[in-house]
């Protein structure tokens, strides 16, 4: 409650304390809360639009993909290049297609076999242009059909390790005694033997991992720290059984971290939601713990819903005033924009972007009135009872102007001036229908993540990292 100072402080300050105000409240209607399965039940009508979009966002994988290599596209319509990350979601994409009969098992473990088998035998080398590859990682677009590196995209780190979860996926769940069965299994367990993750270390801050490599120039100078969607990576080159990192690594990442309160939520931050997502896709947080965890007397899942109803919070709280901004209509994260400009409105200056990975913490702001549902999508299982109702929303309130053949489409801005009704995009983003669908399933049934549960190579990765407790425990193994 606001003391008497502040009360007359209001009075003489009206238009600097009402947003003020609006925050505290806001912020302490959701302090920390701890959602479980069993607090929120779903309605009837919420599971048909899950439903719905299961199969439309699956779709999207099945439909786009090329079937000659196993090569999805980055992004539909505009099929120019692949994204191996989101080859990764789509191997995972089509264990669920099985398990909810959206195709059989013989067609998925056909297409997967054609995936694998051609990632596998494309060249690895230091070439610049004839190679989708090198040292076992992948550049991060690759051509469509000939699969060589895209024009000059990276080798990239984070992207090899997505399209690694994926393979795993497939590796664990393809586990019956025939042929194409156990080719699958032998190709997917090579493609992450092969993988030299202890090359990829950045020069500067070993053994932390750069985020990537050119032939051009070499390693690039970034690297991976901070909480982020590289949790999966350091991971996925702990577990490794032929070429693992340092498990010092772990450490110095975790120490990286910058652990804040924003909106009343304690958390380690990072802006856009999706690093709060995909790391989550395949592994189950839930009550297990590392050193840093166990420090803050949480786990990496609560860390991600924590993040989730900040997130909310923020566009609640609006204070940019961006139009149609409330308890339904919220979501930042790496998108597609409307636009790489500034306009003015009056006296005020409008910045909006194209691709922008955009977010809130407490030290990160990129918001621009852009709004994605992936960030909702991706975020189901920390949040039901705020993330359905939105998606519920977003496809009554909008209808064919963001929800199309494959789902919803990537982002929208209700603010962009040239488009008085609100500026729509007409493109679908591998790697953020990825999360929509395989999160939903998570939260619907877990299994993903009790698939995942079962791989040696992921118990590996984290017990070399520290992590105990909960199914990892010894009596749960």
């Amino acid at each position: 409650m606001l003391n008497l100072k502040g009360t007359y402080l209001m009075k003489r300050l009206h238009h600097l304390l009402i947003p003020l105000v609006c925050l505290i409240i806001i912020a302490t209607a959701h302090a920390s809360p701890s959602i479980s399965f069993e607090s929120w039940k779903i309605s009837p009508e919420q599971l048909t639009v899950l439903e719905d979009l299961q199969r439309d966002t699956f779709k999207f994988f099945w439909e786009t993909t090329n079937p000659k290599n196993g090569l999805t596209p980055d992004r539909y319509p505009n099929m120019e290049y692949s994204s191996v990350a989101g080859v990764g979601f789509a191997l995972t994409a089509y264990l669920i297609g099985v398990e909810k009969q959206y195709v059989t098992r013989q067609e998925a473990a056909e297409r997967t076999l054609t995936t694998l088998r051609f990632l596998w035998e494309a060249p690895q080398s230091d070439d610049q242009r004839n190679a989708a590859g090198y040292k076992g990682f992948f550049y991060h677009f690759l051509d469509m059909d000939s699969g060589r590196r895209h024009h000059r995209s990276e080798l990239s780190t984070i992207d090899t390790a997505l399209l690694i979860a994926g393979v795993l996926s497939a590796l664990t769940y393809f586990d019956a005694d025939n042929e194409m069965e156990a080719r699958i299994r032998t190709l997917a367990d090579a493609l992450y033997r092969r993988i030299e993750w202890p090359w990829a270390y950045s020069k500067k801050h070993q053994p932390l991992l750069s985020m990537g490599w050119r032939p051009e120039k070499g390693h690039i100078d970034a690297y991976w720290r901070g909480y982020n969607e590289a949790m999966i990576l350091y991971i996925l080159a702990l577990g490794s059984p032929t070429h693992p990192i340092d498990p010092a690594a772990w450490e110095k990442w975790t120490s990286t971290y910058h652990w804040d309160t924003h909106f009343n939520y304690p958390h380690v931050n990072f802006g856009p939601l999706f690093g709060h997502q995909y790391s989550h896709v395949w592994i189950d947080f839930r009550e297990i713990q590392d050193a840093y965890m166990r420090s803050k007397g949480i786990d990496y899942f609560v860390n991600s819903q924590r993040a989730t109803y900040a997130a909310q919070a923020y566009c609640i709280a609006n204070p940019s005033a961006w139009k149609g901004y409330n308890e339904r209509v919220w979501g930042l994260t790496a998108c597609n924009g409307p636009a790489g400009t500034t306009i003015y409105n009056g006296d005020k200056q409008l910045s909006f972007y194209r691709y922008w990975a955009r977010g809130t913490s407490a030290g990160y702001l990129r918001d621009d009135g852009t709004i994605s549902p992936t960030a909702v999508g991706g975020s189901i299982p920390f949040a039901p009872a705020i993330t359905i109702g939105t998606l519920e929303h977003f496809r009554t309130e909008f209808g064919d102007r963001l929800y199309g053949e494959y789902g919803f489409k990537d982002a929208f801005n209700l603010s962009f001036p040239d488009h008085p009704e609100g500026w729509f995009d007409n493109h679908y983003l591998a790697i953020d229908q990825g999360p929509i669908l395989l999160m939903i399933e998570n939260y619907r049934s877990e299994f993903i993540w009790n698939l995942m549960k079962k791989n040696p190579y992921i118990k590996e990765g984290l017990a070399r990292a520290g992590f105990d407790g909960g199914w990892l425990s010894p009596e749960q193994g």
